[in-house]
Order: structure tokens, then sequence, then C-alpha cells
């Protein structure tokens, strides 16, 4: 896709579906600070849009009125990823406060190490990778 040179495209946000709004923005805001800077109500739906002071870049949890059966998340959804000084101590944080982050692991490529990371997913099931801030990820 071109883009004009002097108006790149920005990344403006990604979109989970969530079940429950108000145990998703307890998640979000417990692991990563994420908090509500916009809030749509519709008919059938709410767009909720968080965003910490770290990026512009927000995460849209969408709503659907009167669901109550859990999403699939089929096999096309891979991960959302978040950038943090400390794994290790971001890790200890997370697993104090109940949310059960999976192990601190490390990927090498061409024999170099490329990143330090876990993952930990939202209580809809989304995974959500934790990588240290470091080499392509700084």
């Amino acid at each position: 896709m071109a883009t004009n040179q002097d108006t790149p495209a920005r990344l403006a946000h990604a979109m989970v579906r969530v079940l429950d709004a108000d145990r998703s923005l307890a998640f979000y805001e417990t692991a990563f600070g994420l908090r509500p800077v916009d809030r749509l109500v519709f008919d059938d739906f709410t767009l909720i849009y968080l965003r910490n002071d770290a990026t512009a870049f927000e995460l849209e949890l969408t709503v659907n009125h009167g669901r109550t059966e859990p999403y699939a998340l089929g096999d096309g959804y891979g991960h959302l990823a978040v950038v943090v000084a400390d794994p290790d101590a971001e890790r200890a944080r997370l697993d104090a406060a109940g949310l059960s982050p999976g192990p601190v692991r490390a990927l090498e490529h061409g024999g170099a190490p490329l990143a330090r990371f876990f993952f930990i997913q939202d209580p809809d099931g989304y995974k959500i990778e934790v990588i240290e801030k470091a080499g392509r990820f700084a």
C-alpha cells in the first residue's frame, strides 16, 4: 500500500472484543497502566479506547451489548506486544497481582540475543507479549 511521503501512515490502535468491560479495564490498568481515554456507546456495542503516557497508540476494547458467550479467538490472532525496562521485575509484579504471567524466556537469532520476554493473557484469553526494552525493541 503506497502512502504519501509527506503524511506517512501512523498506527492508531488495535482492537479486541471483550466479554466483560469492567474485568478487562481492571486487567489492562493493573498490567500495563492503560486507562480509558474515550468511551463511545452505540445501541448494540460500546468502544472503549485505552492508552497510557508512554505512547499515543491505543487499545480499543469492543463490548457487544447482550453478549454472554466468550469469544472464540480462532487460530489467526497472534498477540499484542508491550515493551518494559525489566521483564523479571515486571513478571514478578504481575504475578504478585495475581495475573499469572508465563516464565521469562530468551530468544536468539543467528547465535546473538534477540529478546527476553514472557507472555500473559487477558481475561478473554488474548495473549500479550511483554518484551525487554533492548536491541530492536529499545
